[in-house]
């Protein structure tokens, strides 16, 4: 029975790593996260066979079973009811639970070892307490991304001499996972202390980071999941486990570090300097030009009669669940003999991959969406470019003010369109704080409202020709 186990468990972890590459491509994603989902109920239900599941009797396997059967089902009917402008959050929860869930096994490994029990020597006894630690910050750390991104607490809160708490809360909490990885003998309390730390930490350390941040954090914290999960699964002798963080450990940390590139930040940078926190708005007279407003109609002209348009569209068109009115708008165009093309960067929107969701929703071609160095050759040819909802991502000072926070992020070149049209919700400066100098510019006018809203008027500015 142990070799159908692990049979089954090497085969599940192909299909991890098969549905992983499909997720690479619009196309084919929808299929690999089935296939992978497949693959996670099989490696699950295989797990029943193992003499460990039946070893502490009856009430262990129900308690197993009625866990899994309350979690699938808050899982199921959050996910079925959640919006999509709240997906972000939710996949910043949900990958907090898989941190929390290693560090609960870890937890429980220690106790163990703290009541007598031999859970494997010094390499078991170190993993669990490093699957604990990062565990632990993951599930803290993302719980604080959830409330940041559902509106629950503020955006930012730096505390006096932040980064000197965190550094002293670190130490003190590698001191208490020192004790614990490497002593012969530990207390409940000792391990009490540390979760209380390690969870202090990943909260302390996601309080300062600004919205703008956020998709590059909720990627961190999943690679940082994927990791504590392959340690526990080395703690548990369990192959699936170890696969499968490994999998999304090493996925995540890619992602991540694409997105950081993308940024042209380094990790360290976005997670301590706190970028949006303190506003990061210059002031007024420093800025060329005046904000022009335009009118629905006067827009819905100029991208009628236009060759090339390219959208860029960002959290805006989230919130205001634009992309359905958008698709509509898109296919208006086209029938005038209008090309369009959409430009997504690759921290648009709350997490990675949020815009090519909507947009996927919407129906929206896969062949019309282009990625940032794709695409910014053609904005000196685009008679329009048409920025619903984004702030950062086309902010033109990235590229000019070496004082900028964002000063050298590649950007989308939507300010060398022929002519820019930005569909915002009011003059603010946005979730980061950063005054976007787009905004300002000559060939620049806003058309003020909700995004769905605007699009309508564009929509019906359009037939009307």
């Amino acid at each position: 029975m142990s070799s159908f186990i692990e049979i089954v468990y090497f085969a599940a972890a192909v299909i991890f790593i098969l549905g992983l590459k499909k997720m690479s491509s619009p196309v084919t994603a929808r299929s690999g996260i089935v296939w992978a989902g497949y693959a996670m109920v099989a490696a699950t239900a295989v797990t029943f066979f193992s003499p460990a599941v039946y070893s502490h009797g009856f009430l262990n396997l129900l308690l197993i079973v009625i866990a899994i059967g309350i979690g699938s089902y808050l899982a199921y009917k959050s996910a079925k009811s959640v919006e999509m402008t709240d997906m972000p959050q939710m996949i910043a929860i949900y990958n907090g639970m898989g941190g929390g869930a290693a560090g609960a096994i870890a937890a429980v490994e220690l106790v163990r070892f703290a009541d007598g029990h031999d859970i494997g020597g010094g390499t078991v006894q170190l993993l669990a307490v490093l699957g604990a630690l990062i565990g632990a910050i993951a599930f803290s750390g993302s719980a604080v991304a959830y409330a940041k991104l559902q509106g629950l607490m503020n955006k930012t809160l730096r505390l006096p001499s932040h980064q000197a708490l965190n550094i002293a809360l670190f130490a003190v909490t590698l001191l208490f996972g020192a004790v614990l990885a490497f002593s012969g003998e530990v207390s409940g309390f000792t391990i009490f202390l540390f979760f209380l730390c390690a969870l202090a930490l990943g909260i302390m350390v996601t309080l300062p980071i600004g919205g703008a941040d956020m998709p590059v954090v909720i990627s961190l914290f999943n690679a940082l999941t994927g990791l504590a999960v392959a340690f526990e699964g080395y703690v548990l002798g369990n192959a699936a486990m170890i696969i499968a963080g490994t999998v999304v450990g090493s996925s995540g940390t890619l992602l991540t570090q694409l997105m950081a590139k993308a940024m042209n930040r380094p990790i360290s940078n976005i997670l301590f300097s706190s970028f949006g926190s303190d506003g990061g708005a210059p002031e007024e007279e420093d800025i060329a030009g005046t904000m022009k407003e335009i009118e629905a109609s006067d827009a819905a002209v100029t991208m009628a009669y236009a060759e090339k348009v390219i959208i860029v569209p960002g959290y805006g068109m989230a919130v205001a669940q634009a992309q359905h009115k958008l698709a509509e708008l898109v296919q208006l165009l086209e029938d005038r003999g209008v090309t369009v093309k959409f430009a997504i960067h690759p921290v648009a929107g709350r997490m990675p991959g949020h815009m090519n969701v909507l947009l996927a929703e919407a129906g929206i071609d896969y062949d019309k969406i282009y990625d940032l160095d794709e695409i910014n050759p053609e904005f000196p040819t685009a008679d329009v470019a048409l920025v619903i909802g984004a702030n950062d991502v086309v902010n033109p000072v990235a590229r000019t003010n070496p004082d900028s926070p964002i000063y050298g992020m590649p950007i989308l070149d939507a300010d060398k369109a022929k002519n820019c049209i930005v569909i915002k919700r009011g003059k603010g400066s946005g979730f980061s704080g950063i005054e976007n100098h787009l905004f300002y510019a000559d060939n620049t006018r806003m058309l003020y409202g909700d995004a769905q809203k605007a699009i309508g008027e564009l929509i019906a500015g359009v037939k009307q020709l």
